[in-house]
């Protein structure tokens, strides 16, 4: 079994915030308070995919953010929620912190999901905040910040071809001569994969 790992950081949406604002209308003294409230933060979630077979995508873009929500507005008008990030990862993915590699899961089943960091509920508008001895608050809470922290990302797999030899014959650089791997030697002590292509199908190459 070799690993495929990678570090990456995720930051759930913020919260928008509260609106001040009191109703306006002909005809209506007092109209009173009607500040909306905001939308929550979209979440990052990651989603286990058949399909991908690799951590190379997340090589290329390491930072991921979820929509914030937006702002409360007059009327009482709520603001919108933010839209999850759904990350795509292979089958049998390992989840942890990166600091203290705390585990947060294991992607092992065909779309299963995992939320890696939570978006922030909206602030409160001013209509939340209307009493019997109170009635003009002028008073709204702020979004609050989305989750964020660097995870880690672990892909345990078997491979297809193993390169078997005595020491120094050259089995990183036949993998790094058919795959794009940069393997380090020596590697009998921390074992490294690779992808192939050949005309058939994608293989798994791992020097022993």
């Amino acid at each position: 079994m070799f690993v495929d790992e990678i570090d990456v950081f995720v930051k759930g949406g913020d919260g928008g915030a509260g609106c001040i604002s009191f109703r306006r209308e002909k005809y209506v003294p007092r109209g009173g308070p009607d500040g909306g409230d905001g939308g929550n933060g979209g979440s990052v979630i990651l989603e286990a995919d058949p399909a991908i077979t690799t951590l190379l995508d997340f090589h290329y873009q390491r930072h991921y953010t979820a929509e914030r929500g937006t702002h409360g507005q007059g009327s009482n008008k709520h603001g919108r929620s933010g839209e999850d990030t759904v990350l795509r990862v292979p089958l049998g993915t390992t989840v942890s912190e990166r600091d203290g590699r705390l585990p947060l899961g294991d992607l092992t089943e065909r779309g299963q999901r995992l939320v890696v960091a939570r978006g922030a509920r909206g602030g409160r508008g001013n209509a939340r905040f209307a009493t019997s001895t109170n009635r003009a608050p002028r008073r709204a809470d702020l979004g609050r910040s989305g989750e964020e922290h660097w995870i880690h990302l672990e892909l345990k797999l078997l491979a297809d071809v193993g390169v078997v030899g005595f020491p120094n014959a050259g089995k990183s650089t036949l993998v790094s001569r058919l795959s794009a791997a940069k393997p380090r030697s020596p590697t009998t002590r921390s074992p490294r994969s690779s992808r192939a292509s050949a005309s058939c199908a994608p293989a798994t190459i791992a020097p022993s």
